[in-house]
């Protein structure tokens, strides 16, 4: 059990340690934190987000999102439908600054992303992410116990 415990957790850690390298090194030149780079890409894909869609998709919570959220909005990359009367379920757009930078962001995850699973078959990966994912949920159930208690 120890060498499955180490193996698993020292493989997620690195991989999410190269991730984030990446989103430094790859976004540095524009002024930006790797906070900056999920809410960029998500909004590019999607078109409109809330914050709250945002913390969902991201997996972060509403301070962590707020933050990059105004640092953006306040450089020109994003804009606010400030009809809305809790700012927080306000739609929010790229500009076409942001959109020329969220075009450039999906490159890059693309250009990384791809080479990254080199040697997978259509199949394993459809299986690592099913296994990945089944990990996920049992691991969620567990925390959810220590809630609890």
């Amino acid at each position: 059990m120890y060498t499955r415990f180490k193996n698993f957790t020292v493989l997620i850690l690195k991989i999410h340690r190269c991730i984030q390298k990446i989103k430094i090194e790859e976004i540095a030149k524009y002024n930006l934190k790797s906070s900056h780079v999920s809410c960029l890409y998500y909004l590019y894909k999607e078109n409109t987000l809330t914050a709250t869609e945002l913390c969902d998709i991201c997996l972060e919570d509403k301070s962590y999102i707020s933050h990059s959220l105004k640092y953006l909005e306040a450089n020109g990359y994003i804009s606010c439908d400030s009809t809305v009367k809790k700012r927080y379920n306000a739609p929010l757009t790229l500009t076409e600054t942001g959109k020329e930078l969220g075009a450039l962001i999906a490159g890059k995850i693309d250009s990384v992303f791809l080479p990254a699973s080199e040697g997978l078959t259509d199949e394993e990966r459809a299986t690592l992410y099913r296994c990945l994912t089944q990990i996920s949920d049992n691991l969620e159930k567990i925390c959810k116990n220590y809630e609890k208690a």
